[in-house]
């Protein structure tokens, strides 16, 4: 059984949460229900499956809930090109989510692979 609070994909994971939640903070109020709460269950998402997916008895189960980490992961990109296309946060506030988000996709896909 793989420990999943030692992988780390799950560690980067984890800051990439953090992250997703210190720009959230600075949103209008008026996306509490909207944007800020999908950014954040999307985000929250990327770690939470790979930890369950770690705790199944199969490769196979476990590369289903990665592949569920790189949906939620997608959704997270777009739901950050909204915010820049809306000008609720400035490019430059989103930069270090992108590369996060590329780094975090590139390690879920080596696993995936190393699954197989």
């Amino acid at each position: 059984m793989t420990e999943y609070k030692d992988l780390i994909v799950w560690q980067k994971a984890m800051i990439f949460v953090t992250d997703v939640y210190t720009i959230t903070e600075k949103l209008p109020s008026s996306e509490k229900y909207g944007l800020v709460d999908q950014l954040r269950r999307a985000s929250i998402s990327i770690p939470s499956n790979i930890a369950e997916g770690s705790r199944r008895s199969t490769d196979k189960d476990f590369k289903s809930f990665l592949h569920t980490s790189l949906g939620s992961l997608a959704e997270v990109e777009t739901q950050l090109i909204v915010c820049k296309n809306l000008k609720l946060v400035k490019e430059s506030d989103t930069r270090l989510l992108q590369l996060q988000a590329e780094e975090l996709s590139k390690m879920l896909m080596g696993f995936i692979k190393r699954l197989s």
